[in-house]
């Protein structure tokens, strides 16, 4: 006895029963009844009607098994160091006071201005030198290019 399938609903098609449907490309599609031939020619999709088996899977209804949660593997921080400085100096600058690194950045951004002014200063001093001369083009003929080799 063999048992089919129906192509729409998915429910058990037993001999003698159900209906059978053959498109021009001589595709079989074989159907428990004529509601679910009529769905299937109106191009209804199965995922979206309720009382299919499709459906019934996709939106998991009717799972009577309670299936073991998959136990999940909790990340572990791990800390280490990053281009230009290791984990120990890492660590030392978090463990650091708010008024130390409060001091440190204050005077690196001193520094920063200090070099800035420096630059400023060293452009001021700079005479601007007298206008540049380029070398007078050597005019060729047309004559002389044509006749000389080019290497």
């Amino acid at each position: 006895m063999k048992v089919e399938i129906c192509n729409f609903s998915g429910f058990k098609i037993y001999p003698g029963k159900g209906r059978t449907y053959v498109k021009s490309d001589s595709k079989v599609y074989r159907f428990i009844g004529s509601k679910q031939e009529s769905l299937f020619l109106q191009r209804k999709n199965p995922r979206k009607i309720a009382w299919t088996v499709v459906y019934r899977r996709v939106n998991k209804k009717g799972v009577t098994e309670e299936v073991a949660k998959k136990r999940s593997r909790k990340t572990v921080k791990h800390q280490r160091g990053i281009v230009g400085a290791d984990l120990s100096s890492i660590l030392a600058r978090k463990n650091q006071k708010p008024e130390v690194r409060e001091a440190q950045r204050a005077a690196a951004l001193a520094a920063g201005k200090e070099k800035k002014k420096a630059a400023e200063t060293k452009k001021t001093t700079k005479a601007p030198s007298g206008p540049k001369v380029s070398a007078p083009k050597v005019q060729r003929s047309k004559a002389g290019a044509r006749t000389g080799s080019r290497f």
